[in-house]
């Protein structure tokens, strides 16, 4: 054995080999003025590789031996230091199991260390490693933050064969009774219903504003007559009527011939109005529209100010009449425009990529809308939470819900920052999740591989969340403050076998994925109910966009009013379509007939009634009008009929009319 000698030697200490190429400092020797070059790691390893020791002074089996210091059986000590069984401890440290460590540092099963360097496994490291503080304490060698306990269920994720809690189930406390807020046991005609959205209040605020609109936009040859509230039930039920029965132009619906000659269009009011009502719609004031015009690029201006009066109307009428059940979830809804607008948003895994978006609260058994808003391009709320956070808090009001609410969102929304925030309100929350969303647990021991099986499932618990990962033909992750982690619940897979053949097979499912599968899609009921029949086509103007999408909502929360009432007393409901068809004629039927084409007369007409052609206006060229027959201009018209028709040569609409209705 080599002795420790009194010459100079260089300090220190035991570092990781790292590269040949490893950066040499000088330092100065506290026993010498000669500078001696001393190794610095580039890079420190991760614990468990072999570490190697640099030296200038003596060495026996890789242990190094500073100057002016005793020996024993090969191990330093350091002048006016003990030795216990061989092992070196400074003055003023103590010893456990003959393993030094110093003041004010934490002991954990005998393991010593500094401050600010970590422990794994009996070696600290430092810098790029991980580092525990001063503040932080130590389970089992693991330490943790301040005011966070270290469970050791945060430290790997658990299979089915480790059983889970039952969390606290939500005790329902609706502020009204779900379904309809309308006597059940009464009867309500499809426009009756279809008032309760869209108001004669509303109505006549429209229609004032567009005769202001349309007065504006006046002229010679088209001049503009003031519409009444019977011309926009006319209207209204001509754009039902087109989301039945689907022509590529909008003029196709009032021309003649074979191939087209459609009654009710004619009967309801004229093609010409109809445009002229299009082109003038307009909902808010228009002076309101060019005071607030003047306001752009300020605080202060509103970009859903040309539809605030029909759009806050709307809401409230949606909440009012009806009250969702216990699940309801929250998505958003793409409404289709390529309008030149800074409120048109692009979503490229949407169906309907460019658009409007919507952030909508849905009862999940039916699909009703009970509240929605227009998402603007920024937020109101300052949690700085994000987008996600404050568009479900403004939608879920639990002075207007109540408490006890079961609510479904998709990995957009889902996040444990949320799903505790509701827990405050009494809201229980489910949804997916990513698995880098802030919250969601890091630790990667007995997790999903890429070994595990279909059907396989892991969870960890965190308080009152529960975090699942479940295999199916994609990984699956999900939150839940609301469910168990497993049961023995199954699902129907075909799977095909190595020999090319298919077979069924029930993989075990979560609790949580199966009741998101069942209660997410309120919205998409919603937005399905709503495309079967929309009146929506295609417009300049952006805001008449957001009208026509204010009538599908109008009409669907109706029918599904008209089907839980006529379910409630145990008849027979009408299907969408046939209320719509219903809800048409019933607008027509109240709409003005003096916008109506004029109708051929009865075919039980007196005998002696003369059937003549005359000049419309006593002159040829002046006063023409479409031919009811052939619809091109002719000068006559029937003087008993009072109708239309053509009369020249190779063109005898008039007898063939009288003929075809029997005149």
């Amino acid at each position: 054995m080599r002795e420790c000698t009194s010459e100079e030697g260089s300090d220190e200490e035991w570092v990781p080999e790292t590269t040949s190429s490893t950066k040499r400092h000088r330092v100065k020797s506290s026993s010498s003025e000669e500078d001696t070059p001393t190794p610095t790691p580039k890079r420190a390893r991760l614990p468990g590789r072999v570490f190697s020791w640099k030296r200038k002074a003596g060495s026996r089996d890789g242990i190094s031996w500073r100057g002016r210091e005793g020996s024993s059986d090969g191990i330093s000590c350091r002048e006016k230091e003990g030795i216990s069984d061989g092992i070196s401890c400074r003055e003023k440290e103590g010893i456990s199991d003959g393993i030094s460590y110093r003041e004010k540092e934490g002991i954990s099963d005998g393991i010593s260390c500094r401050e600010r360097e970590g422990i794994s496994d009996g070696i600290s490291y430092r810098g790029r490693g991980i580092i525990w503080r001063e503040t932080e304490g130590s389970s089992d060698g693991i330490s943790s933050q301040p005011g966070k306990s270290a469970d050791p269920a945060e430290k790997r994720w658990y299979g089915i064969d480790t059983p889970d809690i039952t969390p606290r189930q939500p005790i329902f406390k609706p502020r009204n009774a779900p379904g309809p807020t309308l006597i059940r046991t009464a009867s309500y005609t499809p426009l009756e219903l279809f008032n309760l959205f869209f108001t004669n209040s509303m109505l006549n605020t429209i229609i004032e504003n567009t005769n202001i609109k349309g007065s504006t936009c006046s002229t010679a040859n088209h001049p503009w007559f003031d519409i009444t509230l019977q011309d926009m039930f006319s209207f209204m039920a001509m754009l039902i009527y087109m989301g039945l029965l689907k022509c590529s132009r909008l003029t196709d619906y009032w021309r003649g011939g074979n191939l087209y000659s459609l009654p009710f269009p004619k009967e309801v009011m004229s093609g010409r109005k109809f445009l002229m009502i299009t082109h003038a719609l307009h909902l808010s004031s228009p002076a309101m529209d060019e005071a607030n015009d003047k306001k752009k690029g300020t605080a202060a201006y509103d970009r859903l100010g040309r539809i605030k009066p029909l759009y806050n109307e709307m809401r409230e009428s949606c909440r009012r009449n009806f009250h969702p059940d216990q699940d309801i979830s929250i998505d958003e809804r793409m409404l289709s425009s390529k309008a030149r607008t800074g409120l048109k948003k692009y979503m490229k895994n949407k169906p309907v990529k460019w658009g409007y978006k919507l952030f909508v609260l849905a009862d999940s058994k039916n699909g009703y809308t009970w509240d929605f808003f227009v998402y603007e391009g920024r937020t109101h709320g300052n949690s700085g939470m994000g987008l996600s956070y404050e568009s479900v808090m403004e939608l879920v009001n639990t002075r207007l819900l109540g408490t006890g609410y079961k609510l479904y969102v998709d990995h957009f929304y889902t996040s444990p920052a949320l799903f505790k925030d509701l827990l405050q309100k009494k809201i229980w929350a489910c949804g997916t999740i990513h698995s880098n969303r802030i919250g969601f647990p890091k630790t990667k021991e007995n997790s999903l591989n890429s070994k595990s099986p279909r059907g396989t499932i892991y969870w960890l618990r965190q308080d009152s969340l529960v975090f699942v990962q479940w295999r199916d033909t994609r990984d699956v992750h999900m939150c839940s403050a609301l469910h168990t982690a497993h049961s023995e619940d199954t699902v129907i897979r075909r799977t095909k076998g190595r020999d090319g053949q298919w077979t069924v097979k029930h993989v075990s499912v979560p609790p949580s994925v199966k009741d998101y599968n069942r209660s997410m899609g309120g919205v998409d009921l919603s937005d399905a109910l709503i495309g079967y029949y929309t009146v929506l086509h295609k417009t300049q103007r952006w805001y008449k966009t957001f009208f026509f999408h204010f009538m599908d909502i109008a009409i669907v929360n109706a029918f599904l009013l008209h089907k839980a009432i006529d379910i409630g007393k145990g008849n027979k409901p009408l299907s969408q379509r046939a209320f719509r068809e219903t809800l048409a004629q019933q607008l027509a039927k109240v709409g003005s007939s003096s916008t109506a084409r004029p109708v051929p007369p009865p075919s039980t007409s007196s005998p002696e009634a003369h059937h003549k052609p005359v000049y419309i206006s006593g002159d040829s060229t002046s006063g023409r009008l479409k031919c009811k027959h052939c619809h091109a201009k002719t000068p006559l018209k029937c003087s008993s009929c009072n109708v239309a028709l053509c009369l020249v040569s190779g063109r005898d609409c008039y007898n063939a009319w009288h003929s075809a209705n029997n005149l």
